[in-house]
């Protein structure tokens, strides 16, 4: 068979339509269903909209009389250049902006957030970007130096996982003071808009939503300070909100090292903002920890915050491997960035000598002051008679409330037993009983 191409369409000789085919007139499209005679040369055709907001609506009109009216083409081909073609560098652009746009969760060598924020970004806060897009589940400990923009690069983060439709629920929680400067900052920097969970929009929220309106269900980007999430009041509603597991939803704690342990002892006592923590962490399938002080100086402490991070990886009293803590921590301090160029200053301590002081000076009369104190607590410290250190011993009460309590148990076993036994008279007990416990060996 012998294909021939089909001759060109020529843009100024208007088609006339037949029964079947979809015209666009009057700004909408129509499917013809029939045509009739005017008289005088013109035809009427009968027309039914195709269009969603008024389908199966019919139009009669006169196709040669109607202005713009146009056959639509079925074959997509037909359209391409119509109108022209573009300059090479603006459709250029055009593909640049289509490769931005369809970035896909499995690229994660290609950033789209750097690109979409008002900030001046330095190289060095992008690490944290590109080890975040390489783990499974984003639970990362961000715990650069103080000034380095830890709040920024977790911008960065939450701006590329919501541009990659990987969250639905954020929650910043920060200290109090800190709060309106992450919401400025994020709605400056990279255009999200939070809503702050406060005493005010508990109110506002019982106000027009009813008293057991859950406020967390009202949104998805929350901030709140530390102190109102260790509140039961807005922890009960959030922990409703996530359920056991919540997916697609982040947790981004500033100063994180609140959360860890002040004592190094295997079983140290969680404070309540801690114990919090340990709580609502689980409940996120993302987790975003900052802090300039990580370690305290005790490791169980910097596990137990590691557990709370990824308890996958780390476990409270266990040590932590360096290969277990590189995939998901960052720890760069200014003297190592300012090794590779990066314009830090350098921060030089000089001492200041002050001399021709008078002796009433409060510079000269305070250390003297503290060192009187100091010796003073040494001479307390020791028996006046012997001279025995009692800065070991033990001077709290502890043994005594033991022999207390293991007195009264025996002494209230032998006044059940004799009331059993032998019933006598109140005034028996009130009498034996007190001889008994001061006669006793312990007493």
């Amino acid at each position: 068979m012998d294909l021939k191409p089909a001759p060109p369409i020529d843009p100024g000789v208007r088609i006339s339509p037949e029964i079947g085919d979809f015209v666009e007139v009057r700004g909408r499209r129509w499917l013809v269903e029939g045509s009739d005679e005017l008289g005088g040369g013109l035809d009427a055709l009968r027309l039914a909209c195709i269009d969603d907001d008024a389908q199966g609506e019919p139009l009669q009109v006169a196709w040669a009389a109607e202005l713009n009216g146009r056959v639509l083409d079925q074959d997509a081909w037909a359209t391409l250049a119509r109108d022209g073609t573009d300059d090479p560098m603006v459709f250029a652009a055009y593909l640049r902006t289509l490769e931005w746009n369809t970035a896909t969760a499995a690229d994660r060598d290609l950033f789209q957030a750097p690109f979409r924020a008002g900030i001046r970004l330095d190289a060095y806060q992008l690490l944290p970007l590109r080890k975040a897009l390489r783990l499974p589940r984003v639970n990362m400990l961000i715990a650069d130096d103080v000034g380095l923009g830890k709040t920024i690069e977790a911008g960065l983060i939450l701006r590329e996982m919501l541009l990659r439709r990987r969250l639905d629920f954020v929650l910043v929680a920060a200290p109090a003071g800190m709060i309106p400067q992450w919401k400025d900052e994020l709605e400056a920097k990279f255009g999200l808009a939070f809503t702050i969970v406060d005493r005010e929009y508990l109110a506002t929220i019982r106000r027009s939503r009813g008293f057991s309106a859950n406020p967390w269900a009202v949104g998805s980007r929350f901030l709140i300070s530390h102190s109102l999430l260790a509140d039961e009041t807005y922890a009960a509603g959030l922990r409703d909100r996530l359920g056991a597991f919540c997916p697609r939803a982040l947790l981004i704690l500033d100063e994180a090292h609140h959360a860890a342990l002040s004592s190094g002892q295997r079983y140290a006592i969680d404070s309540q903002f801690t114990r919090a923590i340990r709580g609502l962490s689980g409940c996120f399938e993302h987790r975003l920890f900052l802090t300039a002080t990580p370690h305290n100086g005790h490791s169980n402490s910097f596990s137990s915050l590691l557990e709370m991070l990824d308890p996958q990886r780390f476990t409270r009293g266990v040590p932590v491997r360096p290969s277990d803590l590189d995939p998901v921590m960052v720890r760069r301090l200014k003297l190592d960035l300012r090794r590779l160029s990066e314009p830090f200053p350098e921060r030089i301590v000089e001492p200041i000598s002050l001399t021709g002081l008078p002796a009433d000076a409060p510079e000269l009369v305070l250390p003297q002051m503290l060192e009187a104190y100091r010796k003073l607590r040494e001479v307390r410290a020791r028996c006046d008679v012997c001279g025995l250190d009692l800065g070991a011993h033990d001077a709290s009460d502890g043994a005594t409330v033991a022999v207390i309590l293991l007195l009264g148990a025996i002494v209230i076993a032998m006044a059940f037993w004799v009331e059993f036994r032998f019933t006598p008279p109140l005034w028996v007990h009130a009498v034996l009983w007190p001889v008994v416990t001061v006669r006793s060996p312990s007493s």
